[in-house]
């Protein structure tokens, strides 16, 4: 008897295809499966059905390209406590501790039931932020550190706790959950495909590309549409422009963090130009606009090409000798290697993605394990570095901008035509499961939608790549003094916003 529903990125299976197993099975199935290094969980969460939390797992196996869904039910509202994921394989912590707050969920062995968000449609209401128990050591030799939820400039709220001795932190607690937003459920409230793809645009302010497209995944699956090859190309290309462009903006932040102001403004300089070419592709630099499910307002013509590879030539040789300046100095150096480490151990264990779980010799990334649009043409190779540390994900940066730079220097050698035709999306498969995997300059965004009988949208679920990273920036600063926070935090660059859905 197969337990388990095997699929590809951006596949609609009917829902009834998903085997429903009972919860011993359902976790035993799932916790063997992380056990292995080239499997992780992709999603976890539950919807309410009936009288049932309906549970659905999502894992990846990024050898052979697929993903495992698997599901079960539980009673809405049950007193009997089950045993928990977590228990067995830490990754699993984030998705068990946000079902436990959305439903009440007990568990008998969950290691810490720490709230993820404080939900404005959490099951207890009487959860409140303002009198969550943070850990505390009692000792007169140590001190405690808080900072936020309010933050000086644009940083969004969240708060950090530390407990030092002196200088040294011997344990941070990150708490987030300021801002309640409800994005998942306005997927459900608002009807219009242009009302949900604006929502996408706003899961993340910086990932506009990659969150947007993976709702368009998404939606185009549900109405077995196979995108133009226009479409295809546009996607993939503003994907790399906005790493390109993130990345640039974080190594010009590490710069302004270790107070190199040489690297600040350089690196900073060297951004504006791809978020104006944005601009001037779609009207709006953070790529607002541009991407939309069956169609494209903006096609990419060859005077946009030019512009582009002028602006790449104008870009590298400066972004090569202000890295190449920045890494051949000894107080650069002393600032990034050896500090924030994360070992590989920790990185599996808690299930890192992304530039995170790179930089800590795994080689998760889904342009490799589960890719789609122009990345299926070829083998795409992440870059990887083994050391963990602020230093290391530094590194990542500059290479996957050098390797942006190399993709999009080869697509433009071959611009599709526009495809004019239009294509109204407005009826998805009634009944229907549907998951979608994009690399984001972050790491890996998961959209994963549920139809009724109907084709009406009976649940979606959003994960941004900071749901698994921001316990790895509570456990890269231990043992760091309290003055490497800042650069510690900047080089992870996770999303508060992608997180308080």
């Amino acid at each position: 008897m197969i337990n388990y529903s095997t699929i590809v990125n951006n596949q609609t299976i009917p829902l009834q295809s998903i085997p429903v197993l009972k919860y011993e099975d359902f976790l035993e199935l799932n916790t063997k499966w992380v056990q292995r290094k080239e499997f992780h969980c992709v999603n976890y969460y539950g919807y309410l059905s009936g009288n049932k939390i309906k549970l659905i797992c999502c894992i990846a196996d990024d050898r052979e390209h697929n993903i495992y869904i698997s599901s079960a039910e539980i009673e809405k509202n049950s007193l009997q406590p089950n045993p928990s994921f977590t228990a067995r394989h830490l990754s699993f912590h984030i998705f068990e501790r946000e079902l436990h707050e959305n439903f009440g969920i007990i568990y008998t062995d969950h290691p810490w039931l720490k709230p993820m968000r404080y939900a404005f449609n959490r099951n207890n209401q009487e959860h409140q932020v303002k009198n969550y128990p943070f850990y505390q050591i009692h000792s007169e030799e140590l001190h405690e550190v808080g900072v936020g939820p309010i933050h000086a400039g644009i940083i969004e709220p969240g708060h950090f706790r530390f407990i030092c001795n002196g200088e040294q932190i011997l344990h941070l607690e990150i708490q987030l959950g300021y801002q309640h937003r409800g994005i998942e459920s306005l997927f459900l409230n608002k009807k219009k495909l242009l009302q949900r793809t604006i929502l996408a645009e706003s899961i993340a302010g910086d990932t506009v590309v990659g969150h947007a497209t993976a709702f368009v995944n998404v939606w185009e699956s549900l109405n077995g549409f196979d995108p133009s090859d226009d479409l295809v190309f546009a996607r993939t290309l503003a994907l790399e422009l906005e790493r390109l462009a993130i990345h640039t903006g974080d190594l010009s932040a590490i710069s302004t963090d270790i107070a190199y102001q040489l690297g600040s403004s350089v690196f900073g300089r060297l951004r504006t130009p791809v978020i104006n070419f944005m601009q001037e592709w779609c009207g709006n630099r953070l790529s607002k606009g541009l991407i939309r499910a069956g169609k494209n307002n903006f096609p990419f013509t060859q005077e946009l090409a030019q512009k582009l590879i002028r602006l790449m030539d104008d870009y590298e040789p400066d972004f090569r000798e202000m890295y190449n300046e920045m890494k051949s100095l000894p107080t650069v150096l002393a600032r990034l290697e050896k500090t924030g480490v994360v070992t590989q151990q920790q990185a599996e264990s808690i299930g890192t993605v992304g530039m995170t779980a790179r930089a800590s010799g795994i080689p998760r990334d889904i342009r490799s394990s589960h890719p789609s649009a122009l990345f299926t043409q070829f083998n795409h190779e992440p870059v990887v570095k083994h050391h963990g540390d602020v230093y290391s994900r530094t590194q990542i940066r500059k290479e996957e901008i050098l390797q942006s730079i190399g993709y999009i220097r080869q697509w433009l050698q071959n611009i599709p035509r526009e495809d004019t035709r239009t294509t109204e999306l407005q009826r998805p498969a009634p009944g229907s499961f549907v998951i979608s995997l994009i690399e984001g300059w972050r790491g890996e965004i998961c959209h994963c939608a549920v139809t009724g009988d109907n084709g009406e949208l009976l649940h979606y679920k959003i994960k941004d790549p900071s749901l698994h990273n921001w316990l790895a920036l509570a456990l890269a600063v231990r043992n760091n003094e309290i003055s490497d926070f800042p650069i510690c935090n900047k080089s992870f660059d996770l999303s508060y916003c992608g997180h308080d859905l």
